[in-house]
């Protein structure tokens, strides 16, 4: 109510200003009392100053309606990101700035709209009180502009939307190759790594010159509208001085009405106000994308079950002990189905999986392999349920919750060593922690931290590598027919993570990783390779005689361990 109050007070300078100016002309300095004159454009100046003071006073009233809509969508990107929490965090990050792009657009839009709504019927209104003979002559090339505006918003936004697109992809691509340089080096595929870069950026020069295109004819919606009705009057005014339709006062009114206050207002809506209402149709749009299917009441997806008191919400997935009900028919327990896979990061996005098909067997120890980028931490997400696949399913023997999936980085919280250890198996007994610590190679650090019973008040205090063999002790004591490590062991020396990967081999159930080093490859019983959005899955003898890609890539992986400087690295960035 208060922005509609002040608004209207807005209103009040350019509803008179033609008039103050007439009666300034005829009744001032025409009629000869040139003091009536300067009183009249005095008038005229004491209410731009009263204007300058409402629009002032509008802007509480503005970030009323502004805030909750950035905090609205603040939320919703969290609660997204809570949601999945195997999302990537530059995506994440982007999702952010987009929130604040959104809240700042939508401000500028709603002041700048606000006043050149005003304007507009203020100063219509005005040249009706003044000389409604002129309407017409303004009114017509208005309408025609004004539905010539509208035609060109839908190219322009899709114009705008494949801009935006082509740059994310171009992003994406740049990060891909610059995360994966190792990997880049190691597979000899650099020239491929230029090319995709090359494409995207013509891609993204091709966009934005459509765009350009598209947008320049935002010039005649001006030309229509602000510039056609003062020439139209200007070729009218000698006919209307003549029959006395018009003094000259009026005339000098209605050029007021027209330079000052319509050509500047269909200016600003054919330029600033069309490039940002077209920029905040595409973040909201890419916004309600992202986080389709994100909206939770407050209250409900609290922390999995099985979380300690005091654990945050959004850390990695854990089961119960048992195995969980749920089991899909046909599918034996601890097997994984991938059927017609596929699965984009967003609508219209390149799909990251494009129809893989696999089935690992129970008890199998698969490890997945391939390039950066190439959606190999995607999968380990899809299996263990925190993504939903854009097409095929993913059909797991003992149901999502089945599957304890551990990613890069370890998750460790206050605690005692015995709390974190058991998180996912409180009925364990102590023999058999003990022997899961002794297996694993992890009973140095539980000695050096005080033993079972000893406190954890900072894990901060902890290196990434012993962070990660807790958090491997706690999954392999997990009653999961899958297990899924998604570069579990990245932090963990070549010896340390072969001891922790025989282990869980040799623990009951499937075991499915995410290798990094060939060495990984080397030990599975069958290896997935992921290139393209596809994959083929075999062992490692045959996918060499399968695929040329992996035998090159093999390759490469053994000679990156063999030449100068490759001790302890068994080189495969993730």
């Amino acid at each position: 109510m208060g922005l509609l109050v002040w608004s209207g007070v807005e209103a009040v300078p350019p509803l008179v200003s033609g008039l103050f100016v007439s009666a300034a002309v005829d009744q001032g300095f025409l009629a000869g009392r040139p003091g009536v004159g300067v009183a009249w454009l005095g008038g005229f100046g004491a209410a731009m100053g009263v204007r300058a003071y409402a629009a002032r006073a509008g802007f509480p009233y503005l970030a009323g309606v502004v805030e909750p809509l950035r905090d609205a969508l603040v939320e919703r990107v969290v609660r997204g990101a809570l949601a999945r929490p195997a999302a990537d965090p530059a995506a994440v990050a982007r999702l952010t700035e987009q929130v604040e792009s959104a809240r700042q657009l939508t401000a500028t839009l709603l002041r700048t709209l606000r006043g050149v709504g005003v304007t507009l019927v203020a100063a219509l209104v005005g040249l009706a009180l003044l000389a409604p003979v002129v309407l017409p002559l303004v009114l017509v090339p208005l309408l025609a502009a004004g539905l010539l505006f509208v035609r060109l918003l839908r190219p322009m936004a899709a114009g705008r939307q494949a801009v935006v697109l082509a740059e994310e992809r171009l992003a994406a691509e740049a990060g891909r190759a610059l995360r994966g340089l190792r990997d880049v080096q190691a597979t000899g595929s650099g020239e491929a790594v230029a090319r995709a870069l090359t494409g995207a950026a013509r891609e993204s020069a091709a966009a934005s010159r459509a765009l350009g295109r598209a947008s320049a004819l935002r010039a005649l919606v001006v030309a229509l509208g602000g510039r056609l009705p003062v020439l139209a009057v200007l070729a009218a005014a000698p006919w209307l001085l003549a029959r006395d339709a018009l003094t000259a006062g009026e005339l000098l009114g209605v050029a007021t009405y027209l330079l000052q206050q319509l050509d500047p207002a269909v200016r600003t809506l054919a330029g600033t106000v069309g490039g940002w209402l077209l920029n905040l149709a595409v973040v909201l749009d890419r916004l309600a994308a992202a986080t389709a299917g994100t909206d939770t009441p407050a209250g409900t997806g609290s922390a999995p079950p099985g979380v300690p008191p005091g654990v945050p919400p959004g850390v990695p997935p854990g089961v119960p002990p048992g195995v969980p009900p749920g089991v899909p028919p046909g599918v034996p327990l601890g097997e994984v189905r991938l059927t017609g896979l596929r699965y984009a990061h967003a609508p219209g996005a390149t799909p990251v999986l494009d129809g893989v098909d696999a089935v690992f067997r129970p008890g199998e120890h698969v490890a997945v392999v391939g390039p950066s980028g190439v959606g190999k931490s995607t999968l380990a997400g899809l299996l263990a349920g925190l993504a939903t696949p854009t097409a095929g399913a993913v059909l797991v023997g003992g149901g999502m919750r089945g599957v304890v999936l551990l990613p890069q980085e370890a998750y460790v919280f206050p605690g005692s060593v015995w709390e974190n250890l058991t998180w996912l198996a409180p009925g364990a007994s102590e023999p058999e922690v003990a022997e899961a610590v002794g297996r694993l190679g992890a009973d140095g650090v539980v000695a050096r931290l005080g033993g079972l019973a000893g406190p954890l008040r900072d894990p901060g205090e902890l290196s990434a590598g012993e962070r990660q063999l807790l958090a491997l002790v706690r999954t392999y004591l997990a009653a999961s027919p899958v297990v899924v490590l998604d570069e579990a062991t990245c932090h963990l020396e070549p010896a340390a993570e072969e001891r922790v990967e025989r282990a869980f081999a040799e623990r009951p159930g499937t075991l499915v990783v995410v290798a990094h080093r060939i060495s990984s490859a080397l030990r599975a019983d069958r290896v997935l390779l992921l290139d393209g959005g596809h994959g083929v899955l075999a062992r490692h003898g045959d996918l060499q005689v399968l695929s040329p890609f992996y035998r090159e890539l093999v390759g490469h992986w053994l000679g990156s361990t063999t030449g100068p400087g490759a001790a302890g690295g068994t080189g495969l960035a993730s």
